[in-house]
């Protein structure tokens, strides 16, 4: 009867060993998805930093053109107020202040224009740094400490279950004899 209560302690100490590689196993699998997720959330982050910065060079280079579309409008309305002028035989202040007009709604314009773009890149800063808070949030979430097994603690549970075992296979060989 002494085999049983040896049979129950190597028993006791093999279910807590099994249980130690379980969660030794389980640690390895969490730390390699949280090394997936994190390499996934850094590539989403990258792609959303990279949409922004095209937006924005898109939005500049459509106010680039329409910057050099309305320096050619003034341009050409001028040249035309010019000539009509000069044909009417009309000259002096009321055509310098013509001028003046038209000069001052082109700069009004694109110092509009500017300030809009000026407006947008702020917005494009804006959202780059919320895309980095977001992404640190993120990377926070998955990057949650794993909870790795003891050696140590393993080792004393072995002990403890091999001593209990032995107890209860003692007990066992009390009771039937």
């Amino acid at each position: 009867m002494c085999e049983l209560a040896t049979a129950m302690a190597v028993i006791g100490a093999a279910s807590s060993v099994a249980q130690y590689q379980g969660q030794r196993q389980m640690a390895n699998q969490q730390a390699r998805y949280q090394a997936q997720a994190s390499a996934a959330e850094r590539a989403r982050f990258l792609q959303e930093q990279t949409s922004l910065r095209m937006r924005q060079a898109q939005q500049q280079e459509a106010t680039n053109k329409e910057l050099g579309d309305i320096a050619l409008k003034s341009r050409e309305a001028i040249s035309r107020a010019r000539t009509s002028a000069g044909e009417a035989g009309v000259a002096g202040a009321s055509v310098d202040a013509l001028m003046d007009d038209y000069m001052r709604q082109e700069a009004n314009y694109r110092s509009a224009l500017l300030r809009q773009q000026e407006f947008q890149n702020i917005n494009t800063g804006l959202a780059l740094s919320d895309a980095g808070f977001r992404s640190q949030n993120n990377l926070i979430g998955i990057n949650r400490p794993i909870n790795r097994p003891s050696f140590l603690t393993a080792g004393l549970s072995a002990a403890s279950g091999a001593a209990s075992g032995y107890r209860t296979g003692l007990e066992i060989k009390a009771a039937t004899t």
